[in-house]
């Protein structure tokens, strides 16, 4: 079992990578393996809308996110990072989490996700609120910890500090290993997941 950490912050090892490496950590000791991608530093455009990726299978701007979706179809859990800018998620990640989401929706379905995010000092819900609706309309089954998914620092030597902040990091990798381990013994005893519906798409427009 394999579970992608992605790192959303234009600095590599700043600290949203300090705390995606918490999660890691526990992961990686329940006997899961891991990775943390990060996005880069380069500037990511937006969707285009343009729609290509439903024939193409992938974005048609060929990029960083081609490269993290090729990886995704072997995952089996997701945790995306991001740093609190202006209390919204960084806009790298952004951008980039619009295009994964809509150009390999399919990569994600029904895989446990989860999200976290690193701030000075404010903004932080709504940032998560921001990031989980993502994995919401994906069919993602959310896992949580035993507080709100952050971490508080200025630097990394500060978010090693923020001790309750590592912890809640601790615990949600534990607890995703611990669903993890569960769903692969309910697919071994022969546990099937839904039927998928045909999509219905409607607006609220009417003649």
């Amino acid at each position: 079992m394999k579970v992608l950490l992605v790192n959303g912050s234009p600095k590599k090892e700043g600290c949203t990578y300090t705390a995606l490496k918490e999660v890691s950590n526990a992961l990686n000791n329940e006997g899961i393996e891991t990775e943390i991608f990060w996005i880069g530093n380069k500037p990511i455009s937006g969707c285009r809308g343009c729609g290509a990726c439903r024939n193409l299978k992938k974005c048609v701007i060929d990029d960083v996110v081609n490269e993290f979706n090729a990886k995704a179809s072997t995952a089996d859990g997701f945790i995306f990072g991001s740093p609190v800018h202006y209390a919204s998620a960084s806009g790298s990640i952004t951008s980039f989490l619009d295009r994964v989401f809509y150009s390999g929706k399919s990569n994600f379905v029904l895989k446990l996700g989860a999200v976290i995010v690193s701030a000075r000092r404010a903004g932080t819900t709504a940032a998560l609120d921001q990031l989980t609706k993502y994995l919401t309309i994906s069919q993602m089954p959310v896992v949580s910890s035993k507080y709100w998914n952050m971490v508080h620092g200025n630097t990394p030597d500060d978010v090693l500090r923020d001790e309750e902040g590592l912890q809640t990091m601790r615990v949600l990798g534990n607890n995703m290993a611990y669903l993890l381990k569960c769903i692969k013994v309910g697919q071994d005893a022969g546990v099937t997941i839904p039927k998928a519906e045909t999509p219905i798409a409607t607006n609220f427009i009417r003649n």
